[in-house]
């Protein structure tokens, strides 16, 4: 069920949003996913540390967020919104629809 303020956006439609300095991109996949295999410029913030983490990131820009499958970033993306981020875009499909 879609939240409200998250929106699903298609990995062609985060590609788009790389060259907007505006928008954070994070990839909340464990260390050794990320490390296996990630794009610029996400930066890796696992799931599990990102409340711990979320002071680091800027309530007034977008955040795209990725996982592999689209799952653990939809939860982030809750997590994100529940903390006051206003625009949350959650990758559809997750690093597996990357292409």
């Amino acid at each position: 069920m879609p939240v409200k303020g998250i929106t699903n956006i298609s990995v062609q439609e985060a590609k788009d949003k790389f060259k907007d300095n505006n928008v954070q991109f994070i990839d909340v996949r464990t260390p050794s996913e990320y490390k296996a295999d990630h794009r610029k410029p996400f930066k890796n913030i696992p799931l599990a540390n990102l409340l711990s983490k979320i002071d680091t990131l800027n309530k007034e820009k977008e955040v795209v967020v990725i996982c592999q499958s689209g799952i653990r970033s939809a939860k982030a993306a809750k997590v994100l919104k529940k903390q006051g981020f206003q625009k949350v875009y959650n990758v559809r499909g997750g690093m597996s629809a990357w292409v």
